[in-house]
Order: C-alpha cells, then sequence, then structure tokens
C-alpha cells in the first residue's frame, strides 16, 4: 500500500463513509473512491464491504488495521514536527559578534527576535574575529556578525554595510574640525593592535604617511579605546557603532583620511542553515541598518 492508500484508508475507517473521509481529507468524493479502487486492485482483495449503513471493514483489513494505524500515527508525528521545525519550535540559533555589535546591535536585534519567535533559542557568544572563525569552523556557532576582512575560503561571507572610522577626542577638547592622522599622533593615539580588522586599516594608513604615534599602548577592545579616552588617556579611533555609544560622553569627529571599515556575516561555506537561523540574520540586518542610520544621522548633525 502506498502513503496516499493508507491515508484513505484511515480515514474511511474513521468516518464510515466515503463522503465523509473525503470531507476529512479536504477532497472531492470521487477522489477517495478513485484512490481506494486503486489500493484494492493493487492488493488483490477488497478493504471494505459497500452496505447501506455505511463502510464496513473487511476480514483482510482488519487485520491490516493494526499496521495501518501505527503507521497513520508516524506520519501524524511527522506532519507536527515539520509544522513545528516551520515555526521555529525546540530549536537553538548559536550567533557570535565581535564586542563592538554586542550591545549595539545584537542587544536589540535580540529583543525583536525574541517577540517573533519565542520558541527559538538562542547562544550569543562575543569574542574577536579569529575565535569567531575558529568557533564556526568547529561547528560551534551557525554565523557571526564581524568587521571585515578575508576569510577562509570554507567561510561565507555576507557583505552588509561600510562606513568610515571616526575620531575620540575628551567632551571639551576644543577642536571642532576634521582631524588628520598626523594631528591625533600628536596627542596621544591609542592604538588598534596591528592584527585586528580595523587595526590593519589604521596601521596601514599610518605607515603609507610615515607616521609613529607616541603612545606605545595598543588595545583590541574598541570600547576600551573609548574607556582610556574618557579616562583622559589620549585620543582615538574608532568603528561608528562604538562611537555612537559614547556620543553623549565624548566628542566624535571625523578622520580627514577615510579609515573605511565593512560589515559583514560570516557562516560555512558547505553548512545549510535553518529556516530559524535565516530569519535571525534577516532580523540582524534589518536591525544593523536601523541603527547604522541613526549612528550616521546623529553623527553629522552633532557636526553640522
Amino acid at each position: 500500500m502506498r502513503l496516499r492508500h493508507i491515508e484513505v484508508f484511515q480515514a474511511i475507517v474513521q468516518t464510515g463513509s466515503i463522503s465523509a473521509a473525503a470531507r476529512l481529507l479536504n477532497v472531492s468524493q470521487p477522489n477517495v473512491s478513485r484512490v481506494l479502487n486503486h489500493a484494492e486492485q493493487q492488493l488483490g482483495f477488497a478493504l471494505f464491504e459497500r452496505r447501506a449503513q455505511g463502510m464496513v471493514v473487511t476480514a483482510e483489513g482488519r487485520r491490516l488495521l493494526p499496521e495501518v494505524e501505527d503507521i497513520y500515527q508516524r506520519l501524524q508525528s511527522i506532519t507536527q514536527l515539520t509544522e513545528q521545525l516551520r515555526r521555529g519550535e525546540g530549536q537553538t540559533v548559536r550567533v557570535g559578534a565581535a564586542h563592538a555589535f554586542g550591545q549595539m546591535v545584537l542587544a536589540p536585534a535580540l529583543v525583536n527576535w525574541r517577540q517573533q519567535a519565542a520558541s527559538v533559542s538562542v547562544e550569543l557568544v562575543t569574542e574577536h574575529f579569529s575565535t569567531l572563525c575558529r568557533m564556526i569552523m568547529d561547528n560551534q556557532l551557525d554565523f557571526a556578525l564581524v568587521f571585515g576582512q578575508q576569510v577562509e575560503a570554507d567561510l561565507l561571507a555576507e557583505p552588509l554595510f561600510q562606513s568610515s572610522m571616526v575620531a575620540l577626542l575628551p567632551r571639551h577638547h576644543t577642536h571642532h574640525e576634521p582631524v588628520t592622522l598626523e594631528w591625533l599622533c600628536a596627542n596621544n593615539l591609542l592604538m588598534m593592535q596591528n592584527q585586528d580588522p580595523l587595526g590593519r586599516v589604521l596601521h596601514r594608513a599610518l605607515r603609507d604617511k610615515g607616521l609613529n604615534p607616541a603612545v606605545s599602548l595598543s588595545i583590541k577592545t574598541y570600547s576600551v579605546i573609548a574607556d582610556m579616552v574618557l579616562a583622559g588617556g589620549g585620543v582615538g579611533i574608532v568603528d561608528l557603532f562604538t562611537a555612537c555609544r559614547y556620543a553623549d560622553q565624548l566628542k566624535l569627529l571625523p578622520v580627514a583620511q577615510p579609515l573605511p571599515f565593512e560589515v559583514m556575516l560570516i557562516s560555512r561555506r558547505d553548512r545549510p542553515q535553518s529556516q530559524s537561523t535565516l530569519q535571525l540574520k534577516q532580523v540582524i540586518r534589518n536591525k544593523l541598518w536601523e541603527i547604522a542610520r541613526q549612528c550616521e544621522s546623529q553623527f553629522f548633525t552633532r557636526q553640522a
């Protein structure tokens, strides 16, 4: 018997008639009759006796009934499971992010996501770029939101947003114009590390100009650079998102020489992603662009 035969057989057993079985299956009565006739032809014996009071299961049909009911229950379980998978119930999405995105982008994005998919669990890790890449390759994360740079061939990079880095100065500093790299170096520029995604851009720009900051301190976490500026330790250069977190505490100025950065999502190229993962990625994309527009608007308004 084929699965369709089993569905029709079970529906007629449940309802007692072809017309009622058709309503249960949401198909036409001739369709049910056609499937039943085909099943009986394939089997070589009748499954029902047609009587005035309805369809009565034959002796052969009764012997089949326990096995058919078992298969039917399994089909029902499969249907329920596929519906749960469609809604994402019982699933866990594992997402990573660079530290700069944890509070500014991922926190509000996950709040929105929980309102849409409360049944989906999310595991969030904030780490540095190299660690996030390794965790994705080791299948510990489904994807990560990071600053753009070259990734291994086994990783898929999806560009989301481009902008330029911003200079951070103490709030009451008298400087108001875009600042040059020379000026920043002369005023205790707190450095990003060379192997850092944005640090590479900054170090390359400094090398091109033959500049060497007087301060030897190099910092890996961008928010720590902002905290150092806040503590009076010098001036800094960070991404737009980190800068906007400190907009009420520090002075934000453009850097005269553009220092571009990119934001991207990375994941394994060979690993298909669940529907829940794809939906969460879209929520993060939308939230990133919303926050990026707010940051740019806030930044440029302050410079006007």
